[in-house]
C-alpha cells in the first residue's frame, strides 16, 4: 500500500495550495480519504475527510477554506487550501481507513509566512 503525497511548499499568507494523495495498493472507491496535519510540538489533527460517498467533514479551524474531493478513478484525494494561515502550518499527511485497516502517506510541509 502506498499513499504519495504531494503539492506542499511556501506560501504567503493568504495564498493558496492544493495538495494531491495518490493511493495504490487499497480499494480507492471504498476507503474514506483523510487529511491530517501536525504542526511542531503538536498532536496529529484531522484536517478534513471524504467518505466513499462523498459526504465530507472539516475542522472548524479549516472550515470554508479548505476543500477536499476525491477522484476514484484516478485514485486521488485533494486538499484545495485558499486564505492560508501562518497557523496553518504543518506537515499534512494524506490516510485512508476501510473496514479497520488504515493507512499513512508520508507527509508533504506546508510553510505559510506572515
Amino acid at each position: 500500500v502506498q499513499l504519495q503525497a504531494s503539492g506542499g511548499g511556501l506560501v504567503q499568507a493568504g495564498g493558496s495550495l492544493r495538495l494531491s494523495c495518490t493511493a495504490s495498493g487499497i480499494i480507492f472507491s471504498m476507503n474514506r480519504m483523510s487529511w491530517y496535519r501536525q504542526a511542531p510540538g503538536n498532536q496529529r489533527e484531522l484536517v478534513a475527510s471524504i467518505t466513499r460517498n462523498g459526504d465530507t467533514d472539516y475542522s472548524d479551524s479549516v472550515k470554508g477554506r479548505f476543500t477536499i474531493t476525491r477522484d476514484n478513478a484516478q485514485k486521488t484525494v485533494a486538499l484545495q487550501m485558499n486564505s492560508l494561515e501562518p497557523g496553518d502550518t504543518a506537515v499534512y499527511y494524506c490516510n485512508s481507513y476501510a473496514l479497520g485497516r488504515e493507512f499513512w502517506g508520508q507527509g508533504t510541509q506546508v510553510t505559510v509566512s506572515s
